[in-house]
């Protein structure tokens, strides 16, 4: 138990010490208060949209916008992966198209998105599903395709069924990697969120920040960062832990 409660202090203690200098910084008359608003100010803020509700109402459209077009941005980039991964005609096929797609910034395609779907929800979830597809089909990919041989041999000489070796050989082998994948998907997804509340959005944190910056509530940027950061962390560490209970062979993720 003490050890416990010692490591969750070496845990707060640089937190603590961050917000410590903010606070020392921004009431020294250094900087700018209005730019570089202490600390106590941020959390009034934060109290202030928590009381009016407004905090929770843009916390759930982003949430449901993540959690969406990562759903669906990892069941494409999961199925994908494991074709390009272990059919050659597909890897030359389809590979050499998407990498090109790879390669461009998933911000840069949002005027082209809105252009084809509007300002509608249906231009963020394509823009999010989008950007996660890329990192989760990439690791699924090479996951598939690294699979031991004799693993493969080994289910030859135990069933015949092709349905039987993808399910329980090939796609158990590239979990690891798809896990992997799916990290790198939510902290995109919470990059691509942000982006695409900032046009055509009356809810969400990214119109959050977008509003109170028209409105020079640095305060109310502030808080709308570290809710998208907060968020961000406490999904991985929610999937994190769903892995291991569900997959507790997997190590180290």
């Amino acid at each position: 138990m003490l050890l416990k409660n010692i490591k969750r202090i070496y845990f707060l203690l640089p937190l603590l010490v961050f917000i410590s200098l903010l606070q020392i910084l921004s009431n020294s008359g250094l900087v700018n208060s209005s730019l570089f608003p202490p600390p106590t100010k941020v959390f009034l803020s934060f109290t202030e949209l928590l009381r009016s509700g407004e905090i929770i109402l843009h916390i759930k459209s982003s949430i449901w916008r993540v959690l969406f077009g990562l759903l669906m941005g990892s069941v494409a980039g999961i199925i994908i992966g494991l074709l390009t991964g272990r059919n050659n005609l597909y890897d030359k096929s389809f590979s050499p198209l998407l990498q090109i797609f790879r390669s461009f910034p998933a911000v840069a395609i949002i005027p082209l998105v809105i252009a084809w779907f509007g300002i509608g929800e249906g231009a963020k979830l394509f823009s999010i599903s989008f950007a996660v597809f890329f990192p989760v089909w990439i690791n699924t990919h090479i996951g598939s395709s690294r699979i031991p041989v004799h693993y493969l041999q080994s289910s030859s000489l135990l069933t015949k069924s092709i349905i039987t070796k993808w399910f329980r050989v090939i796609l158990p082998a590239s979990l690891p990697f798809i896990v992997a994948g799916i990290r790198n998907g939510i902290a995109i997804a919470f990059i691509m969120v942000f982006v695409s509340e900032l046009a055509g959005a009356s809810s969400g944190i990214g119109y959050l920040i977008s509003v109170s910056h028209l409105a020079y509530r640095i305060d109310k940027m502030i808080v709308g960062l570290i809710l998208l950061g907060l968020l961000g962390a406490l999904t991985d560490f929610i999937f994190i832990r769903m892995i291991r209970r569900t997959l507790p062979w997997i190590e180290k993720i």
